[in-house]
């Protein structure tokens, strides 16, 4: 809490304009691209980050494939997550989430503005809509982020299982699975502090089609939790 008060005092002079052009995209969805509108989101990103006292380290840049339609599917510690992702991976991508983050005001307008997709875990029709929307456009070239354990885990850097449901948008799209491991990120906004923090990103090897075409959805799951577990295992303490 402490963490998102100096953001908010840094950022106090921002806040009013980033408000009235979130208003103005949102208004303006089908007049403006979607790279215009991921990568302003990107610079209000960069600058939050810039001003939150955590130093992000970032490895691995080079394992995201060379062609566009890649699913990233990183652990999930909390409201950085994403921040992080975002300050990393420069080329606009699309996202599915919870549908609970709808229920945020403001976040709300910003997952609207990027058209990312909001899952209802309680209605499968719908859940299935979405996993073929974003099945369809990561065959088109576009690259999805999914966190496969559905919802944050509490314990540090522990992990809660990955549910292989999660998979099934690289699957039917034939596409490249990038696992990301998250490290410390936690730290950001569950301390209440604003002590400096280091948080590490990890874009590690990804899975091709022809890795993963013999093996369940659950397999794919549990082969993807391993590697970034023993990348988290290997580099918690490196700061």
């Amino acid at each position: 809490m402490k963490r998102i008060i100096l953001l908010i005092i840094r950022l106090l002079p921002r806040i009013p304009g980033y408000l009235l052009k979130i208003r103005y995209y949102n208004k303006h969805i089908h007049e403006t691209s979607f790279e215009e509108r991921f990568h302003y989101v990107r610079n209000i990103i960069l600058k939050i980050n810039s001003k939150s006292r955590v130093t992000i380290h970032c490895y691995g840049k080079e394992n995201l494939p060379d062609e566009q339609g890649y699913l990233m599917t990183p652990n999930h510690q909390g409201l950085f997550d994403a921040l992080i992702i975002l300050d990393t991976h420069e080329i606009p991508f699309k996202a599915v989430l919870k549908q609970e983050l709808l229920k945020v005001p403001v976040l709300k307008k910003l997952i609207t503005m990027i058209q990312y997709s909001a899952i209802d875990r309680n209605n499968l029709r719908t859940s299935m809509k979405v996993i073929k929307n974003a099945s369809k456009e990561m065959n088109e070239g576009r690259s999805y982020l999914i966190f496969p354990e559905g919802t944050r885990c509490r314990k540090q850097n522990e992990m809660l299982e990955f549910k292989g449901g999660s998979f099934k948008v690289a699957i039917d799209a034939k596409s490249p699975i990038v696992p990301v491991a998250l490290i410390d990120c936690y730290k950001v906004f569950d301390d209440n502090s604003i002590a400096k923090v280091d948080a590490q990103i990890h874009y590690l090897e990804p899975l091709y089609y022809e890795d993963y075409k013999e093996m369940s959805s659950t397999e794919i799951a549990q082969f993807v939790q391993d590697k970034i577990r023993k990348c988290i295992e290997k580099n918690e303490n490196r700061f």
